[in-house]
Formats: structure tokens, sequence, C-alpha cells
């Protein structure tokens, strides 16, 4: 229960219609609860004592009850739709908010599909408790309260039949409870890794196409959808068995209530209403003890999803800026690195940044080269604190990155990411990204900068293209150069390019290079490459080994006395001769 408790503050506005819910439903049982009282009455004062009047008026009483039970309910439905329906979007508003509030570090500790699922099937499975929660968990304890108040007053020794068999129901239901919860949860793991799987083929068919695999991903999809199956068999069928014991408890009540109801009236110590209305409450109890057993399914399932969805809500972030001076601002581009280790396991026994020493002045171009894994691209997160040191200090104008407000430097720092994201919508609404204020002039500038303006004004809607889901309809070297124009109109006094003209070809490059150099003089730009003709130009080039600097200085210098920056060189300059 304290799972759903910590998720109650998400009704927010709703809070009346969750009052309002319940209360409607307390009415509906009250009225519902003294029917059977007035049909008892109907039988013997009307029916058997042939009395019309006493039929027509308690008839009419019924029938009046009946309607405002039926008003009564349909309230409480309508009420209790809305505060659920509410209730959902504030939570997974929540819950997606908090997933932006996440640092790269708390992002690698979720999976995507995992966070999908939470998003959708575990709120949709608390939204069903929490409707469940203000209207039948209401409901049934008053029904059964009073219907079993109400049949004790017509006969006292015919209810403690009730009375045995509740033990029966209640222990039932706690071991039912007890070991489907562990399934559940399992079941919901399984849930994660079939949306893992659907999240990287969906993202990926295209590769998956080019190497004719659609067979060997359906397959995969095919035996991680069986898990969900059999996981969520194997889950509910546990709460199926608890049906069949609820309904012979509840055909071994009646029964029971038959016998010895009948004998009574054959003694003459119960009249034939009495009996009428002991069978309604008989009814009306029984009703309650199948919702009490519902409330029980669905919490059982929804509780597992309110851990899960909680554990999202509970996440600390690891990257905030609550002691951060709001009045401080980035003064100039320079950057600079002292003692620096990173881990991204924040444990010092394993780095993969070691003893990074760097200054880099405003207005510099940096280069950086390195094989693969040798940390480049975790070298410049720490710069926008994509991620945070786990010992030293990074810099940006002489002040440590943690002193300024995330917005601050983050809004002064544009960044174009290994991979390259676009989103549905047009070139200019992608553009206006990196600022949303900008001018159409502004726009066109940063595009020709990024050399992508001739290829935008090729299509027949020029800027108000619509680009598909992910940027489908533009080629790999186009959606980097829109990535590019994109992070230039924030006229960042930081640029970092992480191997982002890879896509395009040789002179493209060079032209865009050509740009920033004429057009970014105050800023400082880092490119990250794998050409050595991208960065040979820089005024520094860092080279990058085994997560440690192994060397840096300009081209000629590297050249001479540094023997990886050497040895690539060589082999792209013996590549490009042949």
């Amino acid at each position: 229960m304290k799972q759903y408790l910590k998720l109650f503050d998400n009704v927010g506005e709703f809070k009346l219609q969750t009052i309002l819910a319940p209360i409607f439903i307390i009415l509906e049982v009250i009225l519902e609860v003294y029917i059977p009282k007035f049909m008892g009455l109907l039988v013997d004062k009307g029916v058997e004592a042939g009395d019309l009047n006493n039929i027509l008026m308690y008839g009419g009483i019924m029938v009046l009850m009946a309607v405002c039970s039926l008003l009564c309910g349909a309230l409480s439905a309508r009420y209790g739709a809305v505060a659920s329906s509410g209730f959902a979007r504030n939570l997974r508003t929540k819950l997606f908010g908090k997933v932006q509030d996440f640092s790269f570090y708390n992002v690698d500790r979720f999976s995507t599909g995992s966070l999908i699922t939470r998003l959708t099937t575990d709120v949709t499975f608390i939204q069903n408790a929490f409707m469940m929660m203000i209207r039948v968990a209401f409901r049934a304890p008053i029904m059964l309260i009073t219907s079993f108040t109400m049949a004790a007053t017509i006969n006292l020794k015919l209810s403690l039949i009730f009375v045995c068999a509740m033990p029966v129901f209640l222990i039932a239901l706690a071991v039912f409870a007890k070991v489907a919860f562990p399934l559940f949860e399992r079941m919901f793991k399984k849930f994660d890794a079939m949306n893992n799987r659907l999240q990287e083929n969906l993202t990926a068919i295209r590769v998956v196409k080019a190497f004719v695999r659609e067979d060997h991903e359906t397959k995969i999809f095919r035996d991680a959808s069986a898990d969900v199956q059999k996981a969520q068999v194997k889950a509910e069928k546990i709460m199926v068995y608890a049906q069949p014991l609820m309904s012979f408890v509840t055909y071994a009540v009646m029964i029971g209530i038959m016998w010895f109801g009948g004998n009574m009236i054959l003694k003459g110590d119960m009249s034939k209403g009495d009996l009428t209305s002991f069978i309604a409450y008989v009814s009306q109890i029984l009703m309650s003890l199948l919702m009490v057993a519902m409330i029980m399914v669905n919490l059982v399932i929804s509780q597992a999803s309110a851990a899960r969805v909680n554990e999202v809500l509970d996440e600390v972030v690891d990257i905030d800026d609550k002691d951060a001076n709001p009045d401080l601002k980035v003064k100039d581009a320079s950057i600079t690195f002292e003692n620096v280790k990173f881990s991204y396991n924040k444990k010092l026994d394993n780095v993969v940044l070691n003893d990074i020493n760097l200054n880099i002045n405003a207005g510099e171009t940096i280069g950086v080269i390195g094989g693969t894994g040798s940390a480049k691209t975790t070298l410049v997160h720490l710069i926008p604190r994509l991620y945070d040191v786990t010992a030293g200090q990074v810099k940006v104008g002489g002040i440590d990155v943690r002193e300024y407000k995330l917005k601050e430097l983050r809004d002064n720092v544009a960044m174009v990411l290994q991979k390259n994201v676009l989103f549905s919508g047009t070139i200019r609404e992608n553009l206006l990204w990196g600022n949303g204020n900008a001018t159409q002039e502004e726009i066109e500038e940063a595009a020709k900068n990024a050399c992508a303006h001739d290829f935008i004004m090729s299509f027949p809607d020029k800027y108000e293209t619509y680009l598909g889901q992910g940027g489908v309809n533009v080629s790999g070297g186009q959606k980097q150069r829109l990535c590019i124009a994109r992070a230039l109109l924030k006229k960042p006094k930081i640029m970092i390019l992480d191997d982002s003209t890879s896509a395009v070809d040789t002179a493209t490059d060079a032209s865009i290079r050509a740009a920033f150099r004429e057009n970014l003089k105050e800023t400082t730009v880092i490119i990250i490459a794998q050409r050595i003709s991208s960065v040979m130009d820089a005024d520094k080039i860092i080279v990058m080994k085994d997560g440690e600097i192994n060397g840096f200085g300009n081209h000629e210098e590297l050249l001479a006395n540094n023997e990886i920056y050497r040895e690539v060189y060589e082999s792209q300059q013996k590549g490009a001769e042949e």
C-alpha cells in the first residue's frame, strides 16, 4: 500500500472528483441495501396480505430508490473516470518530466524499452487500480458490512453461515496475493525485454532489411513475445484459481441459506418475505466478496507496476544545479581540465578517463583523434555536464562547471552528438531547437555555414519540408549538416562536433571548417574526427589513448613527436594516394 500512497499526490486538480466518486458510491450502496428490505415488506404486507395499496406503495418506493441508486452510480462512474484518467495523466507527465531531468548516468540505468513500459503499461495498471480504490474499494466493504447487518437483523442464526465462510475466503485471497506478486514482477521484466527488442528493431529497420534479417528478427521477437505470454499465463493462472474457490464458497453459502431458511419457514420461525429479503442480502454480500477478490487481483497486478514507477520517480538525479549561483554567467569560452578522472560506475578503481590536465584558450579550434574506445566522446561530455567528473575539475570561463546553472552552461555549449537526431516536423522547426526566436535570416545563415542551405532550397517546400520521424527522408550527410546548423543557431561560446562530419564528403567537410574559421572566431570549437584532414588545420590537436592524453600540439608538432598521430596520418595519406 505504501507504493500507492507515494503516488497519490498526482491526483492534483482532480481532488474534488476523487472525493465525489466514493461519496456517490456510498449513497448508491445505501439505497441498494434498503431495496431488499422493502421487497420483504412488499411480499409480506402486500402479496401475502393481498393488499394492493401496500404493493403499489412499496413497489413505488423500490422503483424510486432504484432510480436514485442508478443516478448515484452513474455520477460515481463519471467522477471516477475523470479522476482516474486525470491521475494517470499527471502521473505520466511527472514520470516523463523526471526522465527529462535524468543525467546520462541515470539514463544508462534504465533501458528505453523499460521506460516505455513504465510510462504506458504500468501507468495503465495503476490507473485501473486507482479507479478501483475510489469506487469498488468503497463499495465492496460498505456493501458487505451493511448487507450483513441487515441480514443479521432479519435472522441472526442464519447469518452465522457467513461468519464460517469468511475466514476461508480471506485466507485464500491472502495466499493468492503472496504467491502472485513475484510472478507479476517477472512478467513485467519480460515486457521490458520485449519492448527493448521492439524499439531496437524499429530503430534499425533499415539495417535489418539491408542484411535480409527480417525472418531472424521476427523469430527473436516471437520468442520474446512468447516469453511474455508464458510469464503472463503463469502469473494470472494463480489468480484464476481464485475464481473457482470464490464460486465454491458462494454456492456453498447459498445452499446453506436455502436449506436452513426453508426449514425455518416450514417451522414458522421465518416468513417468506424475510427469506426473500435475506436471499437478496446474501446476493449482495457474495457480490461484495467477489468485488473484494477483484480488488485484490488488481492491487497485486498494479503493486508491481507501482513499484516500477516509483523506482523511476525515486531515482536520484546525480546532476543538479540546486547549489549553483543563478547570477553566474559564462564570461568566456576557455576550458580547463584539472586532474580529471571519470568512471561510469563512479568508482575510481575502474576509470575511463585518467589524470586529464588540459588548457584550451577561448576562440581556439581543437581537434581530438584517437582509436575506438579511447574516451574521446566521454571527454567532451564532461564540458556541458552531461556527466559529472568522478574526481578533479572541469572549468569553463575559469569557473567549475558545477557552479553554473545547467541552463546557463548548456545554452553556451552547443553539441552535435555522434548520433544525429532530428524530430518529426519541418526543417525550420528542427532548426529552431537551437534558438526558438531566430529569424528566417538567422536560420538561413546558420544553414549556409553548415553547407545545408543549398540542398534545403532544392526541396519543393524548402525550409517547410516535413521530416519524418528521425529525419528518415534525408540522407546521413544531410542530417549531419542540419544538426550542425541547429547547433550554430545557438550562437554558443563553445561548439563541440563529435564525429559530426563523417557522412559528408571531404570538400563539404572543408567548406564547413572554413565557415567556422570565418564566422566563429570567438567561439571555441572542438572537433572529434577520424580523418586527420578534418583536424590538421586546428590550433591544437588532442591525441587520446586508453582514456589518457597521449599527445597535445599542432599538426606539425604531433607529426614530429607523436607516434600514434604519425601512424594515423601516414596510413590515411597512403590510402588517399592509392
